[in-house]
């Protein structure tokens, strides 16, 4: 696997994870930052997904104006690739080995929960545990970025909507899960806690995730998802094995919500969660996308 994809987009590291800097381009295995191209508009992804400018077609659009204007001196710090999402949707049990090591069935239709904006944590940055929390494990997880609005929508209208990919870890709050699931509680606050996002560190556009850059039918990628803790490993599977696919998971969205543009969708974790401790480094690794890493203290 090659864990740096030929061409995506990020964030810049800014003063505040909601607050980050430009938007950059990585374009084959060059830094570089699109503020001289881009101006003022270069810090707002929301507008730029919207206008096109993030997809494949516009960085190909923007590849031919980099230069030595544009390129950095190397690696950058990243920023959130989307510092204000409007809706962070979760799949829970998309994957049927996950459900059954947590002694259940995958659900029959898409099973969605959700994240609040501000567990975001950029790539590299630590997650932070809080005091008496009780067991808190990693997720491993695809995350699709929209770029489309869409209500209402049916599976083969669905998979437009969705502009790029990037990683994410759907850090939990395993026991206060337990505890909410027993009461019929929605999962909000084992899911939601400062830190207990890490995403990036960039988005590839979407049709680079499949042969020939033709999104299928299912508008879902064949992927190798792996999750290391201090470089063991512990998930390892396939995109290709959700149990819903994205065609159909985002079609069930849009008839409860209008989906709109960066909006961030985690499509589900596999099987081999298992707890975080302070002082640990987790490293998700995603075929054609690349790694996201961070620490927890």
């Amino acid at each position: 696997m090659s864990w740096l994809p030929p061409r995506a987009w990020f964030r810049l590291a800014g003063l505040t994870p909601q607050e980050p800097g430009p938007l950059g381009m990585l374009y084959e295995g060059e830094w570089h930052d699109l503020s001289p191209l881009l101006g003022m508009g270069a810090f707002d992804s929301l507008a730029r997904l919207a206008d096109g400018t993030l997809t494949g077609e516009g960085l190909s659009a923007m590849a031919s104006h980099l230069g030595d204007h544009t390129r950095l001196a190397g690696r950058p710090r990243f920023g959130l690739p989307v510092p204000r999402p409007g809706k962070i949707l979760c799949l829970g049990k998309n994957y049927h080995a996950h459900a059954a090591e947590f002694g259940s069935e995958a659900p029959t239709q898409p099973m969605f929960f959700n994240k609040l904006p501000e567990c975001l944590l950029p790539a590299c940055e630590s997650v932070e545990l809080p005091p008496e929390v009780g067991r808190v494990d990693h997720e491993a997880e695809l995350c699709l970025v929209l770029g489309k609005s869409g209500k209402d929508l049916l599976p083969e209208e669905a998979g437009m909507l969705v502009y790029g990919a990037t990683l994410i870890d759907d850090v939990t709050a395993r026991d206060i899960q337990g505890e909410d699931r027993k009461k019929g509680h929605p999962w909000v606050r084992a899911k939601s806690f400062d830190t207990f996002g890490p995403v990036g560190p960039w988005v590839v556009p979407y049709e680079d995730l499949f042969t020939y850059r033709i999104i299928p039918e299912n508008a879902t990628p064949d992927l190798a998802i792996e999750c290391y803790l201090d470089g063991v490993q512990k998930q390892s599977s396939r995109t290709g094995l959700m149990v819903h696919d994205v065609a159909h998971m985002l079609a069930h969205l849009s008839h409860h919500t209008t989906l709109r543009p960066g909006d961030l969708i985690a499509t589900g974790t596999p099987e081999g969660v298992s707890p975080l401790k302070p002082g640990c480094e987790v490293e998700i690794r995603c075929e054609s996308l690349g790694s996201l890493f961070h620490r927890v203290r």
